[in-house]
């Protein structure tokens, strides 16, 4: 199986570093599993606490639920539910401004009447 490097720049840490996932497993859970520590919560793509912003580089991410596909255009990313499709660098992002962006205009804006709109068009 093909492995690809991920550079991962942790804002919260302030540390940089690479480890290899191989393109069948979820890039959050390789990083783990090599001893790194990153934010997560739900494990499902249904949160933003693992959000990344894709420097370089190209992943597929199925299972994003939790980003709307605008957000995705932009290179913002889950790693929990990531797969690399080549080498990558990424930037973890704070879950609070990847929250703001995805639900802010709706939240108190009197916008929202039933449901979210995640899939914009």
């Amino acid at each position: 199986m093909e492995k690809f490097t991920i550079h991962i720049r942790d804002r919260h840490s302030g540390n940089d570093y690479k480890v290899l996932v191989p393109a069948d497993h979820y890039i959050l859970e390789s990083v783990e599993q090599q001893g790194r520590r990153l934010p997560f919560a739900c494990r499902n793509g249904a949160c933003t606490t693992c959000a990344v912003r894709v420097l370089s580089g190209d992943l597929h991410q199925p299972e994003a639920m939790g980003l709307s596909l605008e957000l995705q255009k932009q290179g913002y990313a889950l790693l929990c539910v990531s797969y690399p499709k080549s080498d990558l660098v990424v930037e973890t992002q704070d879950e609070d401004e990847v929250y703001e962006l995805q639900f802010g205009r709706y939240f108190g804006k009197g916008k929202v009447r039933t449901g979210l709109p995640l899939d914009e068009e």
